[in-house]
């Protein structure tokens, strides 16, 4: 597992000294969220009731934002070459990149995105279910990214399919989170949707390895 911790280690010290994808996907979130009440109208009321699912929204498509970028620097710099002729498996180097975004992009998001929300009149005692249902969608967020980050890896335009991958991937996470922080799906409030979330999270960590891994191995071929 050392090589594992290593190449997560050097994935995060390379994103934060680079911090070019936080600050992107930030400053879209922050724009986003600004230009909302442009486009619906100021009304506090009606900002307040949609705010939880604006800003999984803003949340979503800001990660997406930096998908294409998890795979595709380490292949035009040659380095991904050799991280798949190296001696760590593929499935755990794939799991570490993930990680690496999770870590760097999805979870300092997840954690700004609430707060951010009550400049949508998002009301204060929804922000730590809010926070708590994206810190753990956020993570799903990530590890489906990268699938469609390992399958464009080798695309001059793989930005432009990104979305077309991800998104379908990324409903159940929506519908699901935006329940979590609101509580709108049953009487038990938003535990029950909370457990699903945490659920498609375990699952696609399952998941995830292979089919990274499958992606590159096709595209090494």
């Amino acid at each position: 597992m050392t090589g594992f911790f290593t190449l997560l280690r050097r994935d995060l010290l390379l994103m934060f000294r680079q911090g070019g994808s936080l600050g992107a996907a930030l400053s879209f979130m922050l724009a986003f969220v600004v230009m909302i009440p442009l486009a619906i109208g100021p009304d506090q009321v009606t900002l307040g009731r949609l705010a939880p699912g604006l800003m999984w929204l803003a949340l979503l498509l800001a990660v997406l934002l930096t998908t294409e970028r998890m795979f595709q620097q380490d292949h035009e710099d040659g380095s991904l070459d050799l991280l798949a002729t190296g001696e760590l498996p593929l499935e755990l180097t794939c799991l570490a990149k993930a990680l690496a975004h999770w870590l760097s992009v999805s979870l300092p998001l997840a954690v700004l995105a609430a707060p951010v929300g009550i400049l949508l009149n998002l009301q204060t005692g929804r922000i730590l279910p809010v926070m708590l249902a994206m810190v753990t969608g956020s993570f799903a967020l990530s590890l489906l990214a990268s699938v469609a980050g390992a399958v464009t890896a080798g695309l001059r335009r793989g930005g432009l399919v990104v979305p077309l991958l991800v998104l379908p991937l990324y409903v159940p996470v929506l519908i699901f989170g935006i329940a979590a922080s609101t509580g709108d799906l049953g009487p038990s409030g938003s535990t029950p949707s909370l457990l699903v979330l945490v659920a498609i999270a375990l699952v696609a960590l399952v998941i995830q390895p292979w089919a990274a891994a499958a992606a590159l191995r096709a595209y090494f071929r």
